[in-house]
Parts: structure tokens; C-alpha cells; sequence
């Protein structure tokens, strides 16, 4: 099996809701988030897949919540915005066009990840 992975950032707000602490309050994030590919054979080329094609598509789906407060991203107006949710978001949204598409794994801080795969 071959992996390759790659690496965006993003940075945004938001509360928790159903969280008894301060996460319940307004508060922000400089999120980092990986994400995986994997295969078991190369193409033609020998690679998994272009390290570009998949540092774009992950900006694409980056983009619309970098400075934005995640509460109001119409997705998270149900579900909660925590760093396990996110990473499922960021997968779902990646996989159509990432058929080998193997893991998103979301940081809030340097000691703090949340990791989704189906």
C-alpha cells in the first residue's frame, strides 16, 4: 500500500454547543489539517496521486471556512462544530473527488487532533 499525504490550514471560530465549559464560549482556531491518499499500485508514473491536485482540492474545500465562524457554515448551523465533526466534513466533501481518499485528520492546536475515515 502506497500513502501520500498532504497539509492546509485554515482559521476560524466557534462554540460549542451542548459543551459545559469554556469551549461553550466564542473562540477561535488556527486548524491544521492533513489529509491521506492511498493505493496499492502506482500509475504510470509511479505516483498515488499529484501532491498539487490534491494540495488544490483540499484548498478548495479549505476556503469557505478559513476567517469564517463556523457556527453560521450552513452544515454546522446542525451539526457541532468540533474537531471530529470537521474532519468528517472535510472528508465528505474531498471523497467525490479523491476516490482514494483515506483519512482527514484536523488539528486544533499542536497537541489536539481528531482523525475521520470511512
Amino acid at each position: 500500500m502506497f500513502t501520500v499525504k498532504v497539509e492546509g490550514s485554515f482559521s476560524s471560530a466557534h462554540n460549542l454547543r451542548g459543551y459545559k465549559g469554556k469551549c461553550e464560549d466564542l473562540h477561535g482556531h488556527n486548524w491544521k489539517v492533513e489529509i491521506s491518499a492511498a493505493k496499492d499500485s502506482l500509475d504510470k508514473i509511479g505516483m498515488v496521486l499529484d501532491f498539487k491536485l490534491l494540495k488544490a482540492r483540499l484548498s478548495q474545500v479549505l476556503e469557505p471556512l478559513d476567517h469564517a465562524y463556523l457556527n453560521n457554515v450552513a452544515y454546522f448551523k446542525k451539526v457541532n462544530p468540533n474537531s471530529e465533526n470537521i474532519a468528517q466534513y472535510i472528508y465528505r466533501k474531498l471523497k467525490p473527488g479523491i476516490p482514494s481518499l483515506r483519512s482527514v485528520t484536523v488539528w486544533e492546536n499542536v497537541a489536539s487532533a481528531a482523525t475521520y475515515e470511512e
